[in-house]
């Protein structure tokens, strides 16, 4: 099975989040839908000292994260009627809408999100990795979308060496789902499960 893989290069994201608007507009998602998701991290604290001078270790940076079409994914050992899993072709998770039910185990199970119920569509919608863009030769929409070009797309060989396996906070230890996502931390960025590392924008993701 080939393993694709999506590369997110913290040092070069400005968090515009031109990749969520990219592929919100090109899979006609609702407001209140996204399968790519800006994270807004903030770390440290201003203090004001006793001779009224402030000093500060704040710091903040962004995580572009969409499904990572992990290797052992929490969606698909969930899901009760098989709905979700792994194409065997590209190895990306994807989601068989006409076995899906709806009933939103995968949503609830997976450690990243990424799984949603469309209640209109009585299924559970992701992102699929822009498969049919990705047979024509094609990268994500996302990835293509990004002007500072901190996303990448390929196999997970590639791009395994240029960074780490999503050990970013504010995501969950990569030992859970093996996700494909291979992260270059940004400079002020706090490894996963670092308490202190806050999500600023809770609203838009999720």
């Amino acid at each position: 099975m080939r393993r694709y893989a999506f590369y997110f290069d913290g040092s070069r994201c400005t968090g515009c989040k031109t990749c969520e608007f990219a592929c919100k507009d090109y899979h006609d998602l609702d407001v209140g839908t996204a399968f790519r998701r800006v994270y807004e991290v903030t770390t440290g604290e201003t203090v004001r000292a006793d001779d009224g001078t402030f000093a500060t270790t704040c710091a903040s940076y962004p995580v572009s994260l969409a499904c990572n079409h992990c290797d052992d994914p929490a969606c698909a050992r969930v899901c009760p009627t098989r709905a979700m899993g792994k194409d065997p072709a590209s190895g990306l998770v994807v989601v068989d809408e006409g076995r899906c039910v709806g009933c939103g185990y995968c949503a609830m199970a997976c450690p990243y999100g990424a799984p949603r119920v469309d209640r209109d569509r009585g299924c559970s919608v992701k992102c699929d990795g822009c498969a049919e863009r990705v047979a024509a030769g094609s990268r994500p929409v996302c990835v293509d979308a990004c002007p500072a070009r901190a996303l990448d797309f390929g196999t997970a060989g590639a791009l395994r060496a240029r960074g780490s396996q999503a050990s970013v906070a504010p995501l969950p230890p990569p030992g859970l789902t093996r996700p494909n996502l291979y992260v270059r931390p940004a400079a002020a960025a706090r490894p996963s499960g670092d308490a202190e590392a806050r999500v600023a924008n809770p609203l838009e993701v999720i």
